[in-house]
């Protein structure tokens, strides 16, 4: 399958090379995207594997090797050391990001519309958004306590802002003849934002609710880090204090695939409303 983010003009041209190719080039060409980030993530782990387990050029303790890792994981699922902190991790993650979104969302479409609400609290967002949410975690631990509320606290001040901001900038940018059109065929402002507004912003929502699972999942490791008993991050913690550098890359793998799972599925949601774009062409 040909990338979908292609122009129209790219995509004819691979047509044409595809129509014109043999059946292994034919092959090639439409899974060339697959088989390149293949080909690289296969060439890394082996180059890995090279130099941290067969030559061990660089000292185990300090590079693991992904064989290393492997064996940890697997020693880590099979005693079953790993399932509560999974458990913990996981809803944090859950109820700080599903929070963040149930608040940026409808938040930022109101400041977005309402001109005067964008100028009353605008301020506040930009700051917040700018500071680093490590400075505030001793603040979240004064108010929220040691247990999951902190760290759920600190994960919606990750996810929130960017989400939050992305919403309103989505509103904000509604293009202008659009808005126009409607106004002059005599719809309501109510029918305005469910017809016009909220399918255009949907693209900038979904880009938010994207940057701040990433967030999100950072959030997850900066919580865990003071005042933790459990949890992926608090496991990266103690195996990086005793050198055990296999089970570091357990938990940072755990947290690059939930990150990746997360964006594909979000992605795959974008293009089922790719529908609700307004064509400017065709409000014209």
């Amino acid at each position: 399958m040909a990338n979908e983010n292609m122009t129209a003009g790219e995509e004819l041209l691979l047509d044409v090379k595809v129509a014109e190719a043999s059946r292994l080039h034919k092959f090639y060409l439409n899974q060339e995207k697959k088989i390149l980030g293949a080909a690289s993530v296969t060439l890394f782990l082996l180059t890995w594997e090279l130099i941290g387990g067969v030559f061990q050029i660089i000292n185990p303790m300090f590079m693991s090797a992904p064989s290393f890792v492997w064996k940890a994981a697997v020693q880590l699922f099979s005693t079953g050391e790993i399932y509560n902190d999974l458990y913990v991790s996981g809803t944090e993650l859950f109820w700080g990001y599903l929070l963040a979104a149930v608040v940026a969302i409808p938040f930022g479409i109101l400041a977005g519309w309402y001109k005067k609400m964008a100028y009353i609290f605008d301020p506040f967002i930009n700051a917040m958004n700018a500071t680093p949410r490590v400075a505030l975690l001793p603040l979240v631990i004064i108010w929220l306590g040691i247990g999951i509320l902190s760290k759920v606290g600190i994960i919606f001040l990750g996810a929130v802002f960017p989400m939050l901001i992305n919403t309103r900038d989505g509103v904000k940018t509604t293009p202008l003849n659009l808005l126009n059109a409607a106004r002059s065929f005599g719809a309501s402002e109510q029918m305005i934002f469910k017809a016009v507004v909220l399918p255009s912003t949907i693209p900038f929502i979904l880009t938010g609710l994207r940057l701040g699972l990433g967030r999100a999942i950072v959030g997850v490791m900066v919580g865990e880090l003071y005042a933790a008993t459990a949890g992926i991050g608090f496991m990266i913690t103690v195996a990086g204090a005793t050198f055990q550098t296999d089970k570091v890359f357990v938990g940072v793998l755990i947290f690059a695939l939930t990150g990746m799972i997360g964006m594909e599925l979000l992605t795959r949601v974008e293009r089922r409303f790719d529908k609700w774009r307004p064509k400017v062409g065709a409000a014209q």
